[in-house]
């Protein structure tokens, strides 16, 4: 059933969608053979639903995002505490979300929300779990596995098959490698890699192609060895670089070692 009014008359749907009364869809929206879209569903205007996708649930998804077979997105969470509390989940603008991806709502616990930013790419077999906030342009490699409550920053990307604990802090910037399980939060713009992640440095390659000054870059080095060889308790450190930090990158970095953290943090080795 089509919501009277819900679909706007530039929208094209398939004859086999199911779009159920009260969802809205907005202008020049494209939905594919086999779509279900939910009730409390609202997709702005240019959104694409490819085939065989499923939205449900109070999930608004942004202008021009495209949605490829098999996803699930706006399921309840995954979590034995919900008690089909009203939650929901709000997608930005321009993302791309591949095959077989699933986003859940968020829960009581968690604030209510999941929350992604815009233009981001969620490969195949990613999941989002709920009360994640992840921010703009973030890259998902296939099968990443995101646990509720972590919060990722703009610009991250994160390797296939990895996994992040639930709670725990992306800073900006930063890349995770392939099949590393992230147990701590991670600094902004550092490398981490390995199985049992490690940090491994800066993304170098990341801050170049943002083109970032060589003067940040160095000062970010620089801030780097005095975490990892200074007195003082790891935060103690940060709190030192406060004094003499001359970069908003550096002044970024004690921000998030000086905030709010659950899971502690991967350090310098």
């Amino acid at each position: 059933m089509t919501a009277k009014g819900g679909v706007d008359p530039t929208a094209l749907v398939h004859a086999s969608a199911i779009i159920e009364d009260g969802a809205v869809v907005g202008a020049e929206c494209r939905i594919g053979p086999f779509c279900v879209i939910g009730p409390k569903v609202r997709l702005g205007a240019g959104v694409e639903v490819k085939s065989h996708v499923v939205i449900t649930g109070d999930t608004e998804i942004g202008d021009e995002t495209v949605i490829f077979p098999f996803s699930v997105i706006g399921e309840i969470p995954q979590d034995l505490k919900f008690a089909g509390e009203d939650t929901r989940l709000v997608i930005g603008k321009r993302n791309r979300i591949r095959e077989h991806v699933t986003m859940n709502t968020g829960t009581a616990g968690g604030g209510f929300v999941t929350r992604i930013g815009d233009d981001g790419l969620f490969m195949a077999g990613s999941h989002v779990a709920h009360d994640a906030q992840i921010g703009n342009n973030v890259i998902l490699v296939n099968n990443v596995a995101v646990a509720g409550h972590v919060v990722i920053e703009d610009d991250v990307i994160v390797g296939g098959l990895s996994g992040l604990h639930q709670w725990i802090r992306i800073g900006r910037g930063a890349i995770i490698g392939a099949l590393s399980m992230v147990t701590a939060d991670v600094l902004p713009h550092a490398l981490v890699q390995g199985p049992r992640a490690e940090l491994d440095g800066l993304n170098l390659v990341g801050l170049k192609r943002r083109g970032v000054a060589r003067a940040d870059i160095a000062a970010l080095r620089s801030a780097l060895q005095v975490l990892k060889n200074g007195e003082g308790s790891f935060r103690d450190r940060a709190a030192g670089l406060a004094d003499s930090a001359d970069s908003d990158y550096v002044r970024e970095l004690v921000a998030f070692i000086t905030g709010d953290s659950d899971r502690g943090f991967l350090t310098p080795k």
